[in-house]
């Protein structure tokens, strides 16, 4: 029964509702229509979405070696984690932001949510991206054609790419509440307070798992970790296995379920209608798709998709996983393929950065989906 109602769905969402979408579709004027976003496709075959966006970068190691300097780059991963409320990633790079001559002045306006007057043309464009990219989940035509005309196309998709990574690495680090090591001070002010549900060892929802000595070359400067060992990004991954790992535990359904989760959360209308179909040939119950779609309650849910739903809720919508929803997803699903769970989250949550700067939309005739004011 559940598999002819999915069909049902199937057939009412993909061929007897009319698009909403003229025959004759209208692009925004600085949209192009090739590759559906605001910038041209480098090669006729090129991928949609953020893969093709990523191709028109530098190419360099952004963080380290932008043209834009070690400051700029700096500073957004600052504005990343600020919008985020990410403690751990805000610490520790208002240090290396301090090292490598981030004016403190400007440091302050990012930690503050201060007006941008009076500061630099490169450090407000790049404010600016961040604050419009991350709070209203899109990116006004006049900001990306000033952004443009300042940073230049290889360095704002740089900037905008670095900004997506870094939110990748807050996903993680909030998910598992990584907190400062003893005696590190934490700089950013917080709408909540941490809970205290973490190893001493790790300072985090995770253990320390110590990696085996090596005898190889340390690596040079540039690829060095800035967090402390035992904490940070580094050694949340270790407890992971990968999406192939995922996939044979818990099934393309909870995955498919998290991934709409996010992009819903995000409000990223190309994620979400690119993955809603998937979802549905993979199994996932069109009720819960709806109750996702329209951020309903999870009363009644199975107790899988309802924690997921929640956890996702929690981590995007508050920056803030409550010890309560740790600990039933921790006892559902274990660590491993918790921390899998978070992976294929934070990637998604990166890639709805680069989509939203560059306002992707769906290939042409494809009906939105989603819901977004």
């Amino acid at each position: 029964m559940k598999r002819f109602t999915r069909v049902l769905y199937l057939l009412a969402l993909f061929s007897l509702v009319p698009l909403s979408a003229p025959a004759q579709e209208t692009l925004p004027t600085d949209v192009h229509a090739d590759s559906r976003n605001r910038l041209p496709s480098i090669e006729p075959d090129a991928p949609l979405g953020a893969a093709g966006i990523r191709l028109h970068g530098s190419g360099v190691a952004v963080r380290w070696e932008s043209p834009l300097g070690r400051a700029m780059t700096e500073l957004a991963i600052l504005v990343t984690a600020r919008e985020h409320d990410q403690p751990f990633e805000w610490s520790l790079h208002e240090l290396a932001g301090i090292a490598v001559g981030l004016d403190p002045q400007v440091i302050d306006v990012v930690r503050n949510r201060q007006p941008l007057t009076g500061v630099g043309e490169n450090e407000s464009v790049i404010m600016q991206i961040g604050r419009e990219i991350f709070r209203e989940h899109e990116l006004s035509s006049e900001t990306y054609a000033r952004a443009l005309r300042v940073l230049g196309e290889a360095n704002l998709v740089d900037i905008v790419d670095l900004m997506g990574r870094y939110t990748a690495v807050g996903t993680r680090l909030t998910a598992f509440n990584q907190q400062m090591p003893p005696g590190w001070k934490q700089f950013l002010p917080l709408p909540f307070t941490p809970s205290d549900d973490i190893h001493p060892d790790s300072r985090s929802r995770l253990p320390y798992v110590r990696t085996q000595t090596s005898n190889a070359a340390p690596p040079v400067l540039y690829s060095r970790s800035i967090a402390p060992e035992g904490t940070g990004p580094g050694q949340l991954r270790r407890h992971g296995a990968g999406v192939e790992s995922l996939e044979r535990s818990v099934g393309r359904l909870l995955m498919g379920l998290v991934i709409l989760v996010t992009a819903r959360e995000h409000d990223a209308q190309y994620q979400w209608t690119m993955n809603e179909l998937a979802a549905l040939e993979d199994g996932l119950e069109p009720s819960i798709i709806e109750l996702v779609r329209h951020r309903g309650p999870v009363t009644g849910l199975p107790e899988k998709e309802a924690v997921l739903i929640e956890f996702g809720r929690e981590l995007f919508a508050e920056y803030n996983v409550s010890s309560q929803t740790y600990a039933r997803a921790l006892e559902i699903f274990g660590e491993r393929d918790l921390v899998d769970f978070v992976n294929l989250m934070a990637q998604h949550a990166g890639d709805a950065t680069l989509l939203t700067a560059f306002d992707q939309h769906l290939p042409a005739g494809q009906e939105p989906l989603l819901p977004i004011p």
